[in-house]
């Protein structure tokens, strides 16, 4: 009986997820990302965090912080979701701040170029840039987690992948949301969990392909990072949703890591949908207790 009641509930959320989501998900993209960017002030408006602009090399960025002692030598350095198409500085706050709460360490995050105005590879341009804006601040490699949701998690392991070719230090772990790998779409999860996910569906990933690589070779590691080589790659902590097309993404890329002798953990998360950790729900606020974890065992 409280499984079933249980199981109507998730329903209930999934579907007012569904329709939260159709707020946001407006065809006019100007219109889109200014509903996420008012959904990201609204959401994060709370005295517990302090909010800090900077600029990097003409690229807006913010700094995430909580408003009490923490700690300095660390930082989460975070790239935001959106499809590379929207999101921003100020919708990622519905993660930032709970990153930054529950780790007690800053958080930057920064306004990549967003697609169609400007395709790949303006993002991982934008996302070196802001690493090594960290560096000239003083930070080493190893003080830098790097983070990631969705087109986030996409752009964070390009980043690492890019790092690594060029023979430079890699960040000292990874913490991946619901990361979307693989661009060409070949995943199990985009059958099997299309009729569950309220979130994410194909003809809305295709669009965001064709925006963000026009053209382009969908292999190219550093494009779909599932494809890259991982062999040196930083311990990396996966969270996902059951119900999440792309949680063929996130399977796939645990075994990867897994056959590179990666240290690599995934949490697949029942019931739960693309990105949940921003939701208001009890699985949102374990899953920021175990990033935390994540974290702090890495930082030992």
């Amino acid at each position: 009986m409280g499984q079933e009641k249980g199981k109507k509930r998730n329903q209930n959320l999934m579907s007012v997820i569904r329709r939260v989501h159709g707020l946001v998900e407006n065809p006019d993209i100007e219109k889109h990302r200014h509903s996420q960017d008012q959904i990201g002030s609204i959401l994060s408006n709370t005295r517990d965090i302090c909010y800090r602009e900077v600029e990097i090399g003409g690229m807006s960025g913010e700094w995430v912080s909580v408003n009490r002692a923490h700690m300095k030598k660390y930082v989460l350095l975070h790239c935001h979701g959106g499809g590379y198409s929207t999101g921003s500085r100020l919708y990622a706050r519905t993660l930032t701040s709970k990153l930054a709460q529950s780790t007690s360490m800053d958080v930057l995050c920064f306004d990549y170029r967003l697609a169609p105005e400007h395709p790949y590879p303006a993002a991982p341009e934008d996302a070196m840039k802001a690493w090594d804006y960290l560096m000239l601040l003083g930070y080493g490699a190893r003080d830098v987690i790097l983070t990631g949701d969705s087109a986030g998690g996409n752009l964070a392991l390009s980043l690492t992948l890019r790092l690594k070719r060029e023979g430079r230090l890699l960040p000292r772990g990874i913490l991946l949301l619901s990361p979307w790998t693989d661009l060409t779409s070949s995943g199990k999860s985009f059958q099997t969990k299309a009729e569950l996910d309220p979130v994410l569906d194909r003809a809305y990933i295709d669009r965001m392909v064709e925006a963000y690589a026009p053209g382009q070779d969908l292999k190219d590691p550093l494009i779909s990072p599932l494809f890259g080589e991982f062999e040196g790659f930083p311990p990396t902590y996966i969270q996902v949703g059951e119900n999440e097309i792309l949680l063929s993404d996130s399977k796939r890329l645990h075994q990867a890591f897994v056959e590179a002798n990666v240290s690599v953990k995934m949490d697949v998360y029942p019931g739960m949908w693309h990105v949940f950790q921003m939701s208001p729900v009890k699985a949102a606020r374990d899953a920021m207790d175990k990033n935390a974890e994540f974290i702090y065992d890495i930082c030992r």
